[in-house]
């Protein structure tokens, strides 16, 4: 096994269980109970995930799948919905600067003018380790709730990164996965964000739990690779049924479609429409998020039709051309090789004419 993909392996896991004990501890320091912290047990699955891993892959990925980033979500969705659910009843007044300046002024100078006696820089460390600590326990319950939002997201993209991949994949789809990854957290961040903060929102006990069902739905497709891997053509694909061609051509394609539709911009569509349709709730905000929504369903629909004429156009024009050389099925990159792969072929044969035909001349002298 090699060290660095043991290395990734291990860290990547250890900054997913940390952030994970993170929210653990601001659900138990919030609701002051500590039976809360029996959430921690969760990260089991991720250590047992984590040993299956290095006996079983060598700490290398799987096709399709990353069920690290899923025991990840496990293991951290739970300590946010309590937090977002206590966040509804508990109302922030006090400012994030005053508690930085607090911070970095009055009570770091106590501490160092505590440690100027004999206890020596042990005891500065240590007393500023408390103060730090402290002044963390004060900071306003919206703020640690958006923080841990936020480091959520980015660890995914980040952990998704640096964890090993598989044989399966490669760095070229890794990076066009990241990518997406990253306008995907942004879109999320701020569903969450610019819906649960409205106040008429924060009243209705049933639509916070509504809002954070659809956040939860929307986090599924992280730990899924389909968006940048093609399932793949067999030999015998061409007996297949039209539905399984279209599906093996552009699976790629159909699922960026399809989290679009029914796993982001479609829930998040219908939960502004209801905000605004049933509750009556207007921001300038929301009304253009919902019509950002609108195009993105809109232009997917869209695609969606350009795919099925072309896959229709493709197959007339194979069934009248009685072409058998590629198999219609086969993505835009394979078909490409393909054809190029014959042409070279053709190439090589006009400059290289078989030894039989350019001996024949030489015979009959």
């Amino acid at each position: 096994m090699e060290l660095m993909v043991l290395l990734n392996a291990l860290v990547t896991r250890l900054l997913f269980v940390l952030h994970s004990l993170i929210g653990v501890w601001r659900v138990t320091a919030v609701k002051k109970e500590p039976k809360y912290w029996l959430l921690a047990l969760l990260n089991l699955l991720l250590c047992l995930e984590t040993g299956l891993t290095l006996k079983f892959k060598q700490g290398r990925g799987y096709k399709w799948f990353s069920p690290a980033i899923f025991l990840y979500l496990i293991c951290t969705v739970p300590s946010l919905w309590l937090l977002e659910i206590h966040h509804g009843t508990q109302y922030c007044g006090n400012e994030p600067g005053a508690v930085q300046v607090n911070l970095s002024n009055q009570d770091f100078n106590q501490s160092r003018d505590s440690s100027h006696g004999s206890e020596g820089m042990d005891h500065h460390i240590i007393q500023t380790a408390k103060v730090f600590v402290n002044q963390l326990s004060t900071i306003c319950e919206t703020v640690w709730t958006l923080a841990l939002h936020q480091t959520f997201l980015l660890l995914l993209v980040v952990g998704r990164w640096l964890l090993p991949i598989g044989v399966e994949i490669t760095r070229d789809q890794l990076s066009q996965l990241l990518l997406m990854f990253v306008g995907t957290a942004a879109d999320i961040l701020e569903f969450a964000s610019e819906t649960l903060d409205i106040e008429d929102v924060r009243k209705n006990y049933a639509l916070i739990n509504a809002i954070l069902a659809v956040w939860t739905w929307s986090m599924l497709q992280f730990p899924l690779d389909l968006a940048v891997q093609h399932i793949g053509c067999k030999p015998s694909a061409s007996g297949k049924r039209i539905p399984s061609l279209l599906l093996c051509r552009y699976s790629a394609e159909l699922w960026n479609i399809g989290v679009s539709l029914f796993i982001q911009d479609g829930p998040f569509f219908i939960v502004r429409s209801i905000l605004m349709g049933h509750f009556r709730i207007f921001n300038q905000m929301l009304v253009f998020f919902t019509a950002k929504n609108i195009l993105v369903v809109t232009l997917q629909l869209y695609r969606l039709a350009v795919i099925m004429f072309d896959f229709r156009a493709t197959i007339l024009q194979k069934s009248r051309k009685g072409e058998v050389c590629c198999c219609p099925c086969e993505p835009y990159e394979a078909r490409a090789h393909a054809i190029g792969h014959h042409d070279n072929e053709m190439k090589e044969l006009v400059a290289f004419p078989p030894k039989e035909e350019s001996q024949a001349p030489s015979e009959n002298h």
